[in-house]
């Protein structure tokens, strides 16, 4: 057997018993975290099927791209993007910047792809929660923030939002915050809005059953 590969069928298995039981039209999509691995785990779980990755700084990303760019590899950047980091990452063609954390940063990304003649997908990181530790637009102003993205920024797709739930062994404060989220991802799908990315290793069975059809898993992927 592969490595990775039992466990990997294990979170299948409990992925797909959550969507079954919250939604069973749901099509949830799974991102490997792959901040605290090698360029060799990552082509282990590439070749046991799995296709989209993330990462939460640029360097990294850059340097595991370069490692693997014979695979056709989803680089998804997760992480806080420093502005002066932009130009870096923008290089490197990610399927999806999922942190977007507010319209000062989108219209620098924006401002950027421009200069390259590109086009770049991105989510609004919404901070659910209203935690300080964490980065994002409050929940009354995500809206608001989204369409003016839209509105303000040519070269910046809007896929969707991202957030993290709240950071509490509360299971009922975690699963208020997805909800919260996902009311806001509803709000949006008629401007566009494809995904609700929400739900890591430790709450990613919730975060299906509030309506996640993008999960960002790390250490509980990564278990051999």
């Amino acid at each position: 057997m592969k490595r990775y590969e039992e466990n990997f069928d294990k979170i299948l298995q409990r992925i797909e018993k959550a969507r079954i039981e919250a939604n069973e039209y749901n099509i949830v999509n799974i991102i490997a975290v792959s901040k605290y691995s090698s360029a060799d785990d990552i082509k282990d779980l590439y070749n046991i099927g799995q296709r989209a990755f993330g990462e939460n700084k640029v360097q990294d990303l850059k340097l595991k791209a370069l490692d693997l760019e014979d695979l056709p590899i989803q680089w998804h950047f997760i992480g806080r993007l420093q502005k002066n980091k932009i130009n870096t990452l923008l290089d490197l063609s990610p399927t999806l910047i999922q942190s977007c954390d507010s319209l000062e940063l989108a219209k620098e990304i924006d401002k950027r792809a421009k200069i390259k003649n590109i086009s770049v997908d991105i989510l609004l990181q919404v901070n659910s929660a209203k935690e300080e530790s964490k980065a994002g637009v409050y929940p009354e102003y995500a809206i608001e923030t989204y369409l003016n993205i839209q509105e303000n920024c040519s070269f910046v797709n809007l896929k969707g939002i991202m957030s993290i739930g709240a950071h509490t062994d509360d299971k009922k404060e975690i699963q208020k915050s997805f909800e919260k989220t996902y009311y806001i991802f509803e709000k949006l799908k008629q401007n566009g809005a494809k995904y609700c990315s929400m739900g890591m290793s430790s709450d990613f069975e919730t975060a299906i059953k509030c309506g996640s059809n993008m999960l960002r898993l790390g250490s509980t992927i990564f278990k051999t």
